[in-house]
Protein backbone atom coordinates (compact mmCIF):
# COMPACT_ATOMS: atom_id res chain seq x y z
CA UNK A 1 0.00 0.00 0.00
CA UNK A 2 1.26 3.42 -0.91
CA UNK A 3 0.79 6.33 1.61
CA UNK A 4 0.68 10.14 0.41
CA UNK A 5 2.15 10.62 4.13
CA UNK A 6 3.83 8.04 6.93
CA UNK A 7 4.04 9.52 10.36
CA UNK A 8 6.75 8.53 13.02
CA UNK A 9 6.74 8.81 17.15
CA UNK A 10 8.83 7.56 19.33
CA UNK A 11 6.16 6.16 21.63
CA UNK A 12 2.43 6.10 21.12
CA UNK A 13 0.64 9.29 21.84
CA UNK A 14 3.32 11.36 20.44
CA UNK A 15 2.11 11.82 16.40
CA UNK A 16 -1.39 12.97 18.03
CA UNK A 17 0.29 15.14 20.55
CA UNK A 18 2.47 16.58 18.06
CA UNK A 19 0.26 16.36 14.23
CA UNK A 20 -2.57 14.97 14.40
CA UNK A 21 -4.96 17.72 13.19
CA UNK A 22 -2.83 17.97 10.46
CA UNK A 23 -3.53 14.59 9.99
CA UNK A 24 -6.93 14.52 10.25
CA UNK A 25 -6.97 17.25 8.12
CA UNK A 26 -5.00 15.67 4.93
CA UNK A 27 -6.95 12.75 5.70
CA UNK A 28 -10.04 15.09 4.79
CA UNK A 29 -8.47 16.11 1.77
CA UNK A 30 -7.91 12.61 0.34
CA UNK A 31 -4.32 11.62 1.40
CA UNK A 32 -3.61 8.32 2.50
CA UNK A 33 -1.77 8.48 5.75
CA UNK A 34 -0.31 6.16 8.22
CA UNK A 35 1.78 5.76 11.54
CA UNK A 36 4.41 3.84 12.94
CA UNK A 37 5.21 3.84 16.31
CA UNK A 38 9.15 3.04 17.48
CA UNK A 39 8.28 1.56 20.89
CA UNK A 40 5.15 0.39 22.87
CA UNK A 41 5.55 3.14 25.81
CA UNK A 42 6.57 0.29 27.81
CA UNK A 43 8.53 2.81 30.58
CA UNK A 44 5.72 5.11 30.68
CA UNK A 45 4.94 5.81 34.62
CA UNK A 46 1.51 4.81 34.07
CA UNK A 47 -0.54 2.39 32.02
CA UNK A 48 0.98 -0.61 30.23
CA UNK A 49 2.58 -1.39 27.09
CA UNK A 50 -0.91 -3.92 26.17
CA UNK A 51 -2.91 -0.48 27.38
CA UNK A 52 -0.97 1.56 24.83
CA UNK A 53 -1.44 -0.80 22.53
CA UNK A 54 -5.35 -0.45 22.57
CA UNK A 55 -5.32 3.16 23.43
CA UNK A 56 -3.42 3.63 20.02
CA UNK A 57 -5.95 1.60 17.85
CA UNK A 58 -8.77 3.89 19.43
CA UNK A 59 -6.74 6.83 18.63
CA UNK A 60 -5.82 5.29 14.98
CA UNK A 61 -9.74 5.08 14.41
CA UNK A 62 -10.49 8.60 15.67
CA UNK A 63 -7.86 9.78 13.16
CA UNK A 64 -8.95 7.10 10.41
CA UNK A 65 -5.56 6.12 9.31
CA UNK A 66 -5.18 3.77 7.02
CA UNK A 67 -2.92 1.85 8.52
CA UNK A 68 -0.76 1.66 12.00
CA UNK A 69 2.49 -0.11 13.15
CA UNK A 70 4.71 -0.12 16.13
CA UNK A 71 8.19 -1.15 15.65
CA UNK A 72 8.98 -2.44 19.45
CA UNK A 73 11.96 -0.80 20.21
CA UNK A 74 13.02 -0.62 23.75
CA UNK A 75 11.71 2.45 25.08
CA UNK A 76 14.44 4.72 26.62
CA UNK A 77 16.81 2.46 25.15
CA UNK A 78 16.53 2.51 21.28
CA UNK A 79 19.95 3.69 19.51
CA UNK A 80 21.00 5.69 16.06
CA UNK A 81 22.28 1.99 14.30
CA UNK A 82 22.16 0.23 11.40
CA UNK A 83 19.65 -2.36 12.95
CA UNK A 84 17.34 0.27 13.91
CA UNK A 85 17.52 1.84 10.56
CA UNK A 86 17.24 -0.89 8.62
CA UNK A 87 13.92 -1.79 10.00
CA UNK A 88 12.44 1.84 9.87
CA UNK A 89 13.89 1.67 6.36
CA UNK A 90 11.36 -1.52 5.49
CA UNK A 91 8.70 0.49 6.58
CA UNK A 92 9.63 3.56 4.07
CA UNK A 93 10.07 1.19 1.36
CA UNK A 94 7.00 -0.78 2.39
CA UNK A 95 4.91 1.91 2.33
CA UNK A 96 6.54 4.77 -0.16
CA UNK A 97 5.44 8.31 1.39
CA UNK A 98 5.89 11.44 -0.39
CA UNK A 99 6.16 12.92 3.12
CA UNK A 100 7.45 11.52 6.68
CA UNK A 101 6.44 13.53 9.78
CA UNK A 102 8.23 12.51 13.27
CA UNK A 103 9.83 13.81 16.49
CA UNK A 104 10.58 17.25 17.46
CA UNK A 105 14.63 17.67 16.72
CA UNK A 106 14.99 18.61 20.24
CA UNK A 107 12.86 17.90 23.65
CA UNK A 108 12.35 17.23 27.39
CA UNK A 109 12.32 13.57 26.65
CA UNK A 110 15.20 11.70 25.44
CA UNK A 111 13.51 9.87 22.71
CA UNK A 112 12.44 12.25 21.01
CA UNK A 113 15.53 13.62 19.08
CA UNK A 114 16.49 10.16 19.21
CA UNK A 115 13.56 8.95 17.44
CA UNK A 116 13.85 12.42 14.78
CA UNK A 117 17.65 11.61 13.84
CA UNK A 118 16.70 7.80 13.80
CA UNK A 119 13.89 8.63 10.98
CA UNK A 120 15.64 11.41 9.29
CA UNK A 121 18.87 9.04 8.84
CA UNK A 122 17.02 5.95 7.70
CA UNK A 123 14.47 8.57 4.87
CA UNK A 124 18.35 9.37 3.31
CA UNK A 125 19.67 5.72 3.83
CA UNK A 126 16.01 4.32 2.56
CA UNK A 127 17.07 5.79 -1.12
CA UNK A 128 20.28 3.85 -1.58
CA UNK A 129 20.12 0.79 -4.42
CA UNK A 130 22.79 -0.59 -2.43
CA UNK A 131 21.03 -0.59 1.00
CA UNK A 132 18.89 -4.13 0.29
CA UNK A 133 16.11 -4.63 2.30
CA UNK A 134 13.79 -7.76 2.58
CA UNK A 135 10.19 -8.04 3.80
CA UNK A 136 7.92 -11.04 4.14
CA UNK A 137 10.52 -12.44 2.06
CA UNK A 138 9.90 -10.20 -1.03
CA UNK A 139 13.09 -7.53 -2.07
CA UNK A 140 12.39 -4.42 -1.39
CA UNK A 141 12.97 -1.32 -3.85
CA UNK A 142 14.67 1.73 -3.12
CA UNK A 143 12.34 4.56 -1.75
CA UNK A 144 12.96 8.20 0.00
CA UNK A 145 10.52 10.15 1.01
CA UNK A 146 11.04 14.22 -0.34
CA UNK A 147 10.38 15.67 2.29
CA UNK A 148 11.19 14.96 6.37
CA UNK A 149 9.21 17.06 8.33
CA UNK A 150 9.48 17.51 12.75
CA UNK A 151 6.19 18.23 14.34
CA UNK A 152 6.89 20.32 17.64
CA UNK A 153 6.70 18.24 21.31
CA UNK A 154 7.23 19.42 24.97
CA UNK A 155 9.36 22.33 24.26
CA UNK A 156 8.07 25.07 22.37
CA UNK A 157 10.49 25.06 19.66
CA UNK A 158 10.25 27.70 16.77
CA UNK A 159 8.58 26.64 14.10
CA UNK A 160 10.33 26.71 10.17
CA UNK A 161 5.94 26.68 9.34
CA UNK A 162 2.81 26.39 10.74
CA UNK A 163 -0.47 24.14 9.16
CA UNK A 164 -3.82 25.74 9.47
CA UNK A 165 -5.71 22.86 11.49
CA UNK A 166 -8.81 25.34 11.95
CA UNK A 167 -12.22 22.54 12.15
CA UNK A 168 -9.66 19.63 13.03
CA UNK A 169 -9.07 20.08 16.89
CA UNK A 170 -11.85 18.51 18.33
CA UNK A 171 -10.56 15.19 16.10
CA UNK A 172 -6.91 16.14 17.67
CA UNK A 173 -8.30 15.89 21.17
CA UNK A 174 -10.43 12.89 20.82
CA UNK A 175 -7.01 11.10 19.60
CA UNK A 176 -5.36 12.55 22.50
CA UNK A 177 -7.53 11.80 24.72
CA UNK A 178 -8.17 8.00 23.22
CA UNK A 179 -4.70 7.61 26.00
CA UNK A 180 -6.69 7.52 28.88
CA UNK A 181 -4.19 6.18 30.86
CA UNK A 182 -1.59 9.16 30.43
CA UNK A 183 -3.32 12.88 30.60
CA UNK A 184 -5.25 14.08 33.36
CA UNK A 185 -7.58 12.11 35.28
CA UNK A 186 -8.66 13.39 38.91
CA UNK A 187 -9.90 10.00 39.72
CA UNK A 188 -6.28 8.30 39.37
CA UNK A 189 -4.93 6.67 41.58
CA UNK A 190 -1.67 6.27 39.33
CA UNK A 191 1.81 8.43 39.93
CA UNK A 192 1.69 12.17 39.11
CA UNK A 193 4.11 12.60 35.83
CA UNK A 194 4.50 16.17 34.20
CA UNK A 195 1.82 15.40 31.04
CA UNK A 196 -1.10 14.09 33.44
CA UNK A 197 -1.68 17.57 34.61
CA UNK A 198 -5.12 19.77 33.67
CA UNK A 199 -2.35 22.26 32.67
CA UNK A 200 -0.77 19.94 30.08
CA UNK A 201 -3.85 19.09 28.87
CA UNK A 202 -5.26 22.06 27.95
CA UNK A 203 -2.16 23.26 26.65
CA UNK A 204 -2.44 21.21 23.55
CA UNK A 205 -5.74 23.54 22.66
CA UNK A 206 -3.81 26.41 24.05
CA UNK A 207 -0.74 25.44 22.10
CA UNK A 208 -2.59 25.53 19.19
CA UNK A 209 -4.86 28.47 19.52
CA UNK A 210 -1.26 30.53 19.99
CA UNK A 211 0.38 29.45 17.21
CA UNK A 212 -3.56 30.03 15.03
CA UNK A 213 -3.89 33.67 16.24
CA UNK A 214 0.02 34.03 15.08
CA UNK A 215 -1.38 33.28 11.48
CA UNK A 216 -4.88 34.88 11.82
CA UNK A 217 -6.77 31.88 12.50
CA UNK A 218 -8.26 29.60 14.87
CA UNK A 219 -6.01 26.81 15.44
CA UNK A 220 -2.38 26.11 13.56
CA UNK A 221 0.02 23.13 14.45
CA UNK A 222 3.66 23.87 13.70
CA UNK A 223 6.40 22.17 12.26
CA UNK A 224 10.20 22.17 11.76
CA UNK A 225 12.25 21.42 8.21
CA UNK A 226 15.56 20.07 7.28
CA UNK A 227 15.54 21.99 4.04
CA UNK A 228 14.10 25.60 3.22
CA UNK A 229 10.53 25.27 2.39
CA UNK A 230 9.53 26.36 -1.79
CA UNK A 231 6.31 28.05 -2.96
CA UNK A 232 5.44 27.75 -6.42
CA UNK A 233 4.75 31.72 -6.59
CA UNK A 234 3.91 34.51 -3.56
CA UNK A 235 0.20 34.25 -3.74
CA UNK A 236 0.51 30.69 -2.58
CA UNK A 237 1.74 32.12 0.71
CA UNK A 238 -1.11 32.69 3.24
Amino acid sequence: MKLDILAFGAHPDDVELGCSATIAKEISLGKKVGIVDLTRGELGTRGSAELRDIEAAKAAEILGVQVRENLGFADGFFVNDKEHQLEIIKMIRKYRPEIVLCNAIDDRHIDHPKGSKVVSDSCFLSGLVKIETELDGVKQDKWRPKVVYHYIQWKNIEPDFVVDVTGFMDKKIDSVMAYSSQFFDPSSKEPETPITSKNFTESVEYRAKDLGRLIGVDYAEGFTTERYVAVENLSKLK
